[in-house]
């Protein structure tokens, strides 16, 4: 159970810091990331292996983008 919390605080850590590295120009680009990291947290949770992980950042990254294109149309 340590172990997999211990990737958890990982992937969140890293997550995080690209989000403040990564210069975002839109919406859609700023919420694919988060719904990346969101996503992989997840899944990791959820499933609690690597399959799971990676799908859970897919799902979220599209779920993420899909959201932020809206607001980009809005603007």
């Amino acid at each position: 159970m340590a172990k997999n919390l211990i990737i958890i605080l990982m992937v969140v850590v890293v997550g995080l810091g690209l989000a403040l590295v990564s210069g975002c120009e839109s919406d859609a680009q700023t919420g694919a990331l988060i719904g990346t990291g969101i996503g992989a947290i997840a899944g990791q949770a959820i499933g609690g292996d690597t399959e799971s992980t990676l799908i859970g950042a897919g799902v979220g990254a599209l779920g993420g983008y899909l959201i932020g294109n809206e607001s980009d149309k809005k603007k």
